[in-house]
């Protein structure tokens, strides 16, 4: 089976070339589950019911998240209404939502998808690393497909991830930091793994929010108020080809693609 998981989508630039794309990306490659993470989908920061509601609509199965999750408060009523909308596990107990969604694939596989998030320069959450087994652990009585979302900012904290979970879960994926990374690879127990999938939205900018912004942040220190950028949307995604008997892993291949080539790729679909 194969799975293509969806970088952070950025703002109205990532949630229209994430719509053009998944249909041909689906079609061309025989995905048979498509997950994306959604936390900056609506202006680059938070989601709301509507705009999850039509990502689905586009073609994804599931949908992940990470610190931004609230910062739409509408979000509060809509996420324990919608189990495709996944929050990470590691919040307290009695936060809205959930931390692992349960289904089937387009094939008829089961499969499991858990959202997590790191503590390296974040907010401290509960520990992850024994969050992510107690999660994993309960989804394997039902699924031996596993992916989980890392959502997390240090590199070393989702490389430490990586092997920890290694022959547990079919893959591993980092977001948050909305740079692609060349690490792709399967590890030597079977599961796929990739430091940061990147982000869906407009490149043209600095992890997606208008350059002059940002910059003036690095440059003079002063306040700025962001808003999301709008050129050189691409598409960072990742498909994983795995094996549903075993729940292993056999293949992981990045994407990156710009609009005009998502284009291409929808006219030859």
């Amino acid at each position: 089976m194969r799975i293509l998981f969806i970088g952070d989508i950025f703002g109205r630039p990532g949630r229209d070339i994430a719509h053009r794309a998944i249909p041909a990306l689906v079609g061309s490659r025989d995905i048979d589950l498509v997950i994306a993470n959604v936390e900056n989908s609506a202006a680059g920061f938070g989601v709301t019911g509507d705009i999850a509601e039509a990502i689905l609509k586009s073609g994804v199965d599931v949908m992940t998240s990470g610190n931004h999750i609230w910062d739409k408060k509408e979000v509060l009523d809509y996420i324990p209404r919608q189990p495709k909308l996944l929050r990470p596990a590691n919040f307290p107990a009695g936060v809205p939502g959930r931390g692992t969604w349960v289904g089937t694939t387009r094939n008829g596989d089961a499969a499991a998808v858990i959202n997590v998030m790191g503590r390296v320069f974040m907010a401290p959450l509960d520990d992850p690393f024994a969050v992510v087994l107690r999660e994993i652990e309960s989804a394997k009585a039902k699924a031996r497909i596993v992916i989980v979302d890392f959502h997390a900012e240090a590199t070393s904290e989702k490389v430490a991830m990586g092997w920890h979970l290694d022959g547990r879960v079919t893959a591993i994926f980092g977001t948050h930091t909305h740079v692609q990374t060349a690490d792709e690879r399967v590890l030597p127990r079977g599961t796929a793994y990739i430091t940061d999938v990147g982000m869906t939205g407009p490149h043209d900018s600095i992890i997606g929010v208008t350059i002059e912004a940002a910059l003036g942040r690095f440059v003079n220190g002063l306040p700025a108020k962001f808003e999301a950028a709008s050129g050189g949307a691409r598409i960072n995604a990742i498909i994983i080809t795995a094996d549903s008997a075993t729940g292993r892993a056999t293949a992981i291949e990045r994407v990156n693609l710009s609009a005009a080539e998502v284009d291409t790729l929808a006219k030859n679909a």
